[in-house]
């Protein structure tokens, strides 16, 4: 693997799916399985109660700079500001909403939600750590 770090001025062009956060191991970050009452993570072997389950940022963006486009995915914490609450505190929101209108798809983003996302970010330059 390129050990090559650097940073990439970009403007978001698009964001490439709506499910931006998901249930994290707390040793190695890698996704993990959930079902009704437990979860485990395929990579490390962790297993626990799914209540307890940490939740975690990715968000997938399609950038572009003044050359290329790429697809680029932003993890954890960094995005906080963004949310303005943990990935913890966005999941419960999430839940607690999908309950009210009757979702029964869990992964799912609320399209207030999805919409608020995008206009935050397309169009948008940052500056990416790659």
């Amino acid at each position: 693997m390129n050990s090559v770090r650097g940073l990439l001025a970009a403007s978001v062009i698009a964001i490439q799916n709506s499910c931006f956060i998901y249930p994290a191991c707390q040793k190695c970050c890698s996704r993990l399985i959930l079902d009704s009452r437990r979860f485990s993570c395929l990579k490390c072997g962790c297993t626990g109660e799914a209540k307890d389950a940490s939740y975690r940022y990715r968000l997938s963006l399609k950038i572009a700079d003044t050359n290329d486009l790429f697809d680029i995915t932003v993890f954890g914490g960094c995005l906080d500001p963004f949310f303005g609450v943990t990935a913890e505190n966005l999941q419960r929101c999430i839940q607690d909403l999908n309950q009210l209108s009757g979702e029964t798809n869990t992964d799912a983003s609320p399209g207030l939600l999805v919409q608020a996302v995008e206009t935050c970010f397309i169009g948008k330059k940052f500056i990416f750590g790659v």
